[in-house]
């Protein structure tokens, strides 16, 4: 269940520090009960970031795949990679 805390809550920053670590997962700041910001650890921030950028490329090898892109066998292409870069 995500933490919702109040704007106030940030006065109190090892507390927020240690929700933020031990949840492993982003905190929602409201201010005036709306929703204003969102506090997370570096942690979770690169693994959030890290799931992007393998969304994206999926999502560029299937636009490459739809587009009709020449289809390279796996073991072929990891024996070409083996060779190119370890001899």
């Amino acid at each position: 269940m995500p933490q919702i805390r109040p704007i106030t809550d940030l006065r109190n920053t090892n507390e927020m520090s240690e929700i933020c670590h031990s949840k492993k997962e982003p905190v929602f700041i409201t201010k005036n009960g709306y929703g204003d910001m969102v506090l997370m650890s570096m942690e979770t921030y690169e693994h959030l970031i890290n799931g992007i950028e393998m969304d994206n490329a999926i999502a560029e090898a299937e636009a490459e795949y739809a587009a009709g892109a020449e289809l390279l066998d796996a073991r072929e292409a990891l024996v070409s990679l083996r060779r190119k870069h370890f001899g």
